[in-house]
This record gives structure tokens, C-alpha cells and sequence, in this order.
């Protein structure tokens, strides 16, 4: 992680046009300063200099908005712009988000703070603000044409409440949104709890991060708005597998995980070599009495849920969507399963005439993902990544979470990759050859003819071919 100065820049320079244009010298001094990010990295967590004191988070590949405080008002600034946000090392994408970055960054209170939001509009359209599961007065909620007209190009508005109850939190427009989330516009809040919490624990990692997904086609740079359900990029904070940071902790270490989704279906979170409770949801702390162990937690659309555990495993162990298709990139729909089909004699006639021409694997995805095939410019294989001990073959919503006895606290820095002590990593085994065949094999078919046999008949063998539908078929 590189420090927050290497990369912020004041919006002073990077605005000054549109505010020349839209709000005077004066009224523009009088606005706290919009802090930008242009670094796709995890930035270090943002102690609080001033206000009441708190246990910042860490947002994965992303930031925390620093604020200033006059009289007493914790005041920030949010700049509503298109940006280009870096998905993964050789590819970019068009989005729309905020100072800087999609998602955009963090915001950080405590439980009774008096907040002020400055939201101003850099994009060709219309937008709003909606503090999703806030409880705050009505006319800040966000939702233009219902409490509030929308935010036009080019014009700032204010929001302020307090924070009334502690918890996770997201921020995202209530304007055009099939549009404007489809361009990546959102953002995590986190409420602290002001005082000692029976039902939130102190931990001593905090992390935080949005499921977003995407169709950008290949070669292209920006979203498909229109796409309801076919999405190709499935993402955490608009990062994709290799491009996702990991979770750098320290053995024993209390861990909280804090996820929001705001794409177009749920996503089951699992996490490997530990147990964790779900401690809370955007509705707040979940009482312990209801709170049971899990090692995958469903996160439905619109929904944020707190994980914690005690990273009491020591290793490298993976963090991910179990949905297997979310844990790829750039996936196509439209291909046919050429699995168990020889097609050699065809593939190598059809080579003659175009030598470039490669086929589908006829084992699996995993030969596909060795081979060095050329790409479309501005996209990604669909398997990527390298481990210790070769291919990863994952993408997507993908990272690994590294548990080291030796990491610093407060070190978020990656330790590299583990190196199991001996005696405790699986190996292939060099013993007597293993029979897969010949008397087993016999056993297995006998064993098979007789769980055919009801009441006396036997039941002829029947050889079931399954073709998966191609297309949609007109619906």
C-alpha cells in the first residue's frame, strides 16, 4: 500500500473550470476541499484527526474521504464525475463514480455526529444522493422528484443530518439508476459506535468493500447499460482477480469484513480455513443470541452484512463468491461445451485454412486458460493469476486473506506467499500403483446391474444425452 499524500490531489486544480463556471470565488472558498484519488490501490486506513476518535477501516483498493470540521459540523465534499478506474493490470474502464474513483471513497463518522455533504455534479446528467439505510429527516434522503429536485450538471447541493445509529452503510444515486449504478456509481459509509457497544465488538482489522458487476465487452472501455442479467465482470469495488488486493493480517488477529452488493444478484461470500458469524446488516447490530457460525453467507441485492472471525489459522486462504461463473472474467454465454468431443481431425483441417484457429478444450476450461492466445485489446483471459505453485485459474471476485504470526499490527503491507511447514502440504503419492480398473471395475458394474432389478425385472439401461439450450430461444 502506498501512502494517502503519494496520491491525493486537491480539486482546486482538477475542477477549477466547472467552478469558474458555476459558483463564484467566494462561494467556492467556502466548500471544503475536494480530495481526489487516482491510485487503484488499498490505501492505509485514515486516522481521525480531529472529531471523536474511532478504529478506522480499511477500504479494499480504495480510500476514506477526509473531512474538516466547522463548528462542530464534520463537513465533506463528493464530486459526481466519470472517471477511469484500472479493473486489473491491462484493463480500464469508463466509469462514472466519484472524486477520483468507482466505487468512490469511504466515508467515516462516529454515532451522533452532525454531518454535512457537499455533492456536486460533474456528469452530463442529472443526479441525487441517497444515504441508503440512514434513519435521517426526509428531505435528505435523496430520491430525486420525491424529496428533492435532482442535481443538475454543473450545480451543488447539501445534505445534512446526523449519524444516528452506528453500523455500515452505503451511498448511491436515487436518479436515472439503471444508468448511473450500471456506471459504477456508489460508495461504502461506516457509523462508529460512540461509546462502548453491547452488541459490536472492538476488532483489530476492519475491512470494507461493494460487489459490483459490469458487461464491458471485450475490447470495449465502457459499460452496456442495458444488461439485466448477462454481466461478464464480476467485481469488489470494481477490481477483478489479479487486481484485487489481499486481506494482509496477523495471526489471532479480530477480524471484521464488512460487504455491500449492489449488483443485480446475490452472492454467496465464502471464506476458507476459518468459521465466522454474521454480526451485523445495514439494519444494524445482529443481537449475539441470533448469531451462528457459517463459513459462506448469502449477501442478497441491496443488502450489507459484517463478517468477523479470529484469523487464528495461519496460511494463504481464499476469499470468494461461490458462484463459480462470478469467480471469472470476461465470460461468454453463447459457447458451445466441447467436453468428451474429439474434434482433432477437424481442428487440424480447419488449421490448414486458418492457422491462427484455436478450438475448445476437450477436457475442460483449464488447457484454455494455459494457452497464449491473443487478445482483444483492453480485456482479460477468463482465468488469470499466479500462486507459489502455478496457475490460479481464478478471476472475478476473487483474493486471498494472508494470516502471518509475524505481521505487524497495523502492517497492512502483503507478506508474500506462505510456505507450509513440512509435513502439512499435500503431495503425490509414488507407492504401489493404485487399481482403477480390472476387479473393481467388475465390482462396480455387477454392483450396478443389481441395483437395476426392481420386483424381479430388470430395467434396460437407458444413455441419457443432455444438450445445454443455445441461445434464448425468443424469450
Amino acid at each position: 500500500m502506498s501512502t494517502r499524500r503519494d496520491f491525493f490531489k486537491l480539486a482546486g486544480i482538477a475542477s477549477g473550470a466547472l467552478a469558474a463556471s458555476t459558483v463564484s470565488k467566494v462561494a467556492l472558498a467556502a466548500l471544503p476541499e475536494a480530495v481526489m484519488q487516482v491510485s487503484p490501490d488499498t490505501m492505509p486506513p485514515l486516522l481521525p484527526q480531529n472529531g471523536r476518535p474511532y478504529n478506522p477501516v480499511v477500504t479494499l483498493n480504495g480510500w476514506t474521504l477526509p473531512w474538516r470540521m466547522n463548528n462542530g459540523v464534520k463537513e465533506f465534499h463528493l464530486v459526481a464525475e466519470p472517471v477511469v478506474r484500472e479493473m486489473a493490470p491491462g484493463m480500464k474502464a469508463h466509469l462514472w463514480g466519484y472524486n477520483g474513483q468507482s466505487p468512490g471513497p469511504t466515508i467515516e463518522v462516529v454515532e451522533g455526529d452532525r454531518v454535512r455533504i457537499f455533492v456536486t455534479n460533474r456528469l452530463p446528467e442529472h443526479t441525487s444522493m441517497h444515504w441508503h439505510g440512514q434513519r435521517l429527516p426526509n428531505g435528505m434522503d435523496g430520491v430525486s422528484g420525491l424529496t428533492q429536485p435532482a442535481i443538475q450538471p454543473g450545480k451543488t447541493f447539501v445534505y445534512e443530518f446526523a449519524a444516528r445509529r452506528p453500523g455500515t452503510f452505503m451511498y448511491h444515486p436515487h436518479a436515472d439508476e439503471m444508468t448511473q449504478m450500471a456506471m459504477g456509481m456508489m460508495g461504502s459509509w461506516v457509523t462508529h459506535p460512540k461509546n462502548r457497544h453491547p452488541q459490536i465488538d472492538e476488532v483489530d482489522r476492519d475491512f470494507i468493500f461493494l460487489l459490483n458487476a459490469y458487461d464491458i465487452e471485450p475490447g470495449a472501455y465502457k459499460p452496456n447499460i442495458m444488461t439485466m442479467t448477462d454481466f461478464n465482470l464480476w467485481s469488489w469495488n470494481s477490481r477483478i482477480f489479479p487486481g484485487i488486493d489481499t486481506l494482509n493480517v496477523r495471526k489471532n488477529d479480530r477480524v471484521r469484513i464488512r460487504v455491500g452488493n449492489l449488483t443485480m444478484t446475490n452472492h454467496p461470500i465464502h471464506i476458507h480455513g476459518h468459521e465466522f458469524t454474521v454480526t451485523g446488516t445495514d439494519g444494524g447490530p445482529v443481537p449475539r443470541t441470533a448469531r451462528w457460525p457459517e463459513v459462506t453467507v448469502d449477501i442478497a441485492v441491496g443488502q450489507m452484512r459484517q463478517l468477523e472471525f479470529a484469523a487464528d489459522e495461519e496460511g494463504d486462504w481464499s476469499f470468494h463468491c461461490h458462484k463459480s461463473h462470478h469467480t471469472m472474467n470476461a465470460m461468454g454465454h453463447n459457447v458451445p461445451s466441447m467436453i468428451g468431443v474429439d474434434h482433432k481431425d477437424v481442428a487440424d483441417k480447419i488449421n490448414k485454412l486458418i492457422p491462427a484457429y484455436m478450438s475448445m478444450g476437450d477436457k475442460g476450461m483449464a488447457d484454455m486458460g494455459a494457452m497464449e492466445m491473443p487478445l482483444p485489446d483492453n480485456t482479460l483471459p477468463m482465468m488469470m493469476g499466479e500462486g507459489p505453485y502455478g496457475g490460479l485459474e481464478m478471476g472475478g471476485m476473487f483474493s486471498v486473506v494472508k494470516v502471518r504470526k509475524d505481521q505487524k499490527p497495523g502492517d497492512y503491507k502483503d507478506p508474500g506467499w506462505y510456505r507450509q511447514p513440512k509435513g502439512t502440504q499435500a503431495y503425490e503419492y509414488t507407492g504401489p500403483a493404485v487399481d482403477t480398473s480390472g476387479a473393481a471395475a467388475s465390482r462396480q458394474t455387477q454392483d450396478a446391474h443389481a441395483g437395476m432389478q426392481h420386483h424381479g425385472h430388470v430395467i434396460p439401461e437407458v444413455e441419457v444425452q443432455v444438450r445445454k439450450p443455445q441461445g434464448h430461444g425468443g424469450h
